[in-house]
């Protein structure tokens, strides 16, 4: 298990809940944690094996450029970018700070924050796996006729690992 982080983006956008935050913009500070399991990229020494921290700042970079309302909607953003960038995400934590913000008085930051975790116990063997539970999923790139992919999920409730998946797939 392993942690692949970026903290202290530091942005200057034009988000905010009123019209005058999103004409003069302020500065906003943003840090994103990953788990992932990183024993394959320790051990080739190959990038592709781990998560790319230059993507974690494309993808917030990207969804940093585009005004909203509300941080909520931002951090939103930026997990379901990182999901559909990487397969391995075992748990992303998303933290925006703005800097200042106009509440009348002296505020350092408000801050808005979320975690997602997706790992959960294989429906069939009970080991752990990644499950995004979304139409992106993993899952869904194997062949399996739609009988077989609705008779799975009603008898394990949900979804099931590769290595049970490939038992119906042959």
């Amino acid at each position: 298990m392993g942690l692949v982080a970026l903290e202290g983006m530091r942005f200057h956008a034009y988000h905010g809940f009123y019209d005058e935050e999103q004409i003069l913009g302020n500065y906003f500070v943003v840090d994103v944690k990953i788990t992932t399991d990183i024993g394959a990229a320790a051990a080739t020494d190959e990038l592709h094996e781990t998560i790319n921290y230059e993507m974690i700042y494309e993808i917030t970079r990207i969804v940093m450029e585009q005004p909203v309302r509300l941080l909520e909607t931002l951090v939103d953003g930026i997990i379901a970018g990182l999901k559909h960038q990487f397969s391995s995400i075992q748990d992303v934590h998303v933290s925006i700070k703005k800097e200042n913000p106009p509440l009348g008085g002296e505020v350092a930051y408000s801050v808005v924050e979320d975690s997602e975790s997706y790992v959960i116990e294989c429906g069939k063997c009970r080991r752990p796996m990644i499950c995004y539970g979304d139409d992106d999923c993993w899952c869904k790139t194997v062949l399996l006729h739609p009988r077989t992919r609705e008779a799975i999920k009603q008898e394990f409730r949900g979804c099931i690992c590769k290595k049970c998946l490939a038992y119906y797939a042959n």
